[in-house]
This record gives structure tokens, C-alpha cells and sequence, in this order.
């Protein structure tokens, strides 16, 4: 089979080597998989670049998130030979860049017959994550909302869900044209944030501020989005596009009371019980398969063209998820 692995840390373009290996063999409480479509999210790059909250065991193949068949089935025939599902694959030694993986039987998800690969790829990382942030923020209907990288595949799904339960979204950009792209999305409010002053556009429609953040850049950006947050507001800090740490505006924090939060999905879906991470799972498929839902794909690569799928996704100003396909 093929797969994706590197040896050292280091820029993906730099690392990532494809070689042949034989597939993996299922243990008893396991089954094997074909993989038939991969995601690639910024906490994969950031995984083989040895900056992600779980580091690599060297040599280490690459890849969190991915969909296709069940080839082998567990010793029970819990998840039969030809299921279709998708899956994650944080946490263990096995990355989903590959034509073959091996999972625990009770990890797998069995996708919905309608459902097809290259959505199902991408149903855990984002989309999850929209979902367990909107319900974990406790936003109402008509509370605004701020998205960081609006453009990214978590900011359109976010805005979807956050759009479905009547609460307003703001969210930054950094080109004009992916403007009316999230506006047609259900965005309330973009702001190009190369051209245009943050705050004073957010205080410009909510001259109290925002009731929530939702962080994914850090950096001098985060620290601008902390101003525009009204009093007893919340920012959950998720992600770090930037590299750069956000620098707090401690009197900020205090005169308005603000509380800024942590969020990571895969320490989140350990902690909570398995009725609520069910629960979490089919209000997501749902979401997925609602006729309105938009899950949007720029381009798909062979698994074995894995550095041109990366010059693909680091594109300035994309507007869909790149894939890997086999």
C-alpha cells in the first residue's frame, strides 16, 4: 500500500515522504480499513511540524481524519466487511494518509447510505467542532457572534450552525473576495481586517460588543477580537494560525469581566460520556445532511501527490477543503 509519513518535524513541503509499505493487520477488536478520502486540516500540518498538542512518535505517518470501507472486520463482526464509515485517528500511532489503516471497531462511525466520501471525510475536525462550540457557548438567538478566519472550513461550518440556531455572525477575512462568499454563507457582518479597523466596525452595528468569540488565529488578531467582546463576554481560543501567542489586554479582562477559555475537541470528546458524544455525533450528521448545509471542496489529489495537495491548500484566499482521494 501507499502512505504519507516523515521522519523529522519540519514544514510538510519539507518532511513528507510516500513510500510502499505492507497494509496493517487488524487485532481481534480491531478492523481494517480502505481509506477512500482524507481531509487536510491545519492540525494535521501542524502535527508533522511537531507543533500540535500530541506529538509525533518518529517515524510517523500523518493524517487525523478520513472516511472509506471496512476490508477486515473485528473478531466479533461488530462493523461487517464492506460498512462504509468514517473516522478519526488522533491518538493513536496511525495516521489516515495511507491506503489501509486499522482502527478500534468501537472508533468508527458508519456513515449514512446518502452521505458521500468527500463529505464524510471531513465530519469529525470542523464541523464537530462548530457544533460542540456553539452548544458549548450558550448563545441565544439574536447574541452576535465572532468568528477569526472567517474563510477557514471551521468558520463556514460554524457560521451554518450558528446561523440555524438565529444567532448572529461577524467573522474576519483577509482578501474582499471571500466577502460575499460568506455573506451568501448566512454572515451577518465581514470585515477584511487588511483594510478595515475591527473594532470600529463591530462597534459600528453592536455598540455593545459581541457576546462570544470563537479564536482560531491568536496572535495581534485575537487581541483585537478581546476588545470587541461586551461585558461578561467569552472568547474560546481554538486555534493558533498565526504562530504567534495572542498578548491579553489584562484591564480588558477585568473591568469587563471577560473569560477567556481553551477549547480542543479530542480532550473534550474523551471527558464527556457516550450518550453525550452520540448526542454530538447525530446533531452533526444532521447538520451535514440538511439540504441548506454547504460543505465546500476546492480540490482533490491522489494520496501519492500529497506535497501538491499541500501547495493547494497554503493558496491564499481558498474557498474549499482539499482532499486526498484513492
Amino acid at each position: 500500500m501507499i502512505e504519507v509519513i516523515f521522519e523529522k518535524t519540519g514544514l510538510p513541503e519539507d518532511v513528507l515522504q510516500v513510500r510502499e509499505s505492507p497494509a496493517p493487520e487488524p487485532k481481534p477488536h480491531e478492523v481494517q480499513i480502505q481509506v477512500k478520502a482524507r481531509n487536510i486540516n491545519p492540525s494535521d500540518l501542524m502535527f508533522i511540524r511537531g507543533r500540535y498538542g500530541i506529538q509525533p512518535d518518529l517515524p510517523s505517518s500523518a493524517g487525523f481524519e478520513a472516511a472509506g470501507i471496512v476490508s477486515k472486520s473485528d473478531a466479533d463482526g461488530k462493523v461487517p466487511v464492506g460498512t462504509r464509515v468514517m473516522f478519526t485517528a488522533q491518538g493513536t500511532n496511525m495516521g489516515t494518509w495511507r491506503e489501509y489503516i486499522t482502527l478500534p471497531a468501537k472508533q468508527v462511525i458508519t456513515m449514512p447510505e446518502e452521505m458521500s466520501f468527500e463529505v464524510a471525510c471531513q465530519a469529525f475536525v470542523n464541523p464537530v467542532t462548530a457544533v460542540a462550540m456553539v452548544n458549548k457557548s450558550e448563545l441565544k438567538s439574536g447574541d452576535w457572534l465572532l468568528l477569526t478566519a472567517g474563510a477557514s472550513a471551521f468558520g463556514k461550518f460554524a457560521i451554518q450552525v450558528a446561523k440555524s440556531k438565529g444567532i448572529k455572525v461577524a467573522c474576519t477575512v483577509r482578501h474582499d473576495e471571500q466577502k460575499k462568499h460568506l455573506t451568501d454563507l448566512g454572515a451577518d457582518l465581514v470585515i477584511n481586517t487588511e483594510k478595515e479597523d475591527l473594532k470600529k466596525a463591530i462597534s459600528e452595528v453592536v455598540p455593545e460588543g459581541v457576546s462570544a468569540v470563537f479564536d482560531a488565529v491568536g496572535g495581534d488578531l485575537a487581541a483585537e477580537a478581546l476588545t470587541c467582546i461586551k461585558q461578561f463576554g467569552k472568547m474560546y481560543v481554538f486555534g493558533v494560525l498565526s504562530g504567534k501567542p495572542m498578548p491579553l489586554k489584562t484591564g480588558l479582562m477585568i473591568f469587563k469581566e471577560i473569560t477567556v477559555e481553551g477549547f480542543w475537541l479530542s480532550s473534550i470528546l474523551q471527558r464527556i460520556s457516550n450518550e453525550d458524544r452520540a448526542k454530538l455525533y447525530k446533531e452533526t450528521q444532521a447538520f451535514l445532511m440538511d439540504e441548506d448545509s454547504k460543505v465546500e471542496v476546492e480540490a482533490t489529489f491522489p494520496l501519492a501527490e500529497v506535497k501538491a495537495a499541500i501547495a493547494a491548500y497554503n493558496k491564499p484566499g481558498r474557498n474549499g477543503k482539499i482532499l486526498l482521494l484513492s
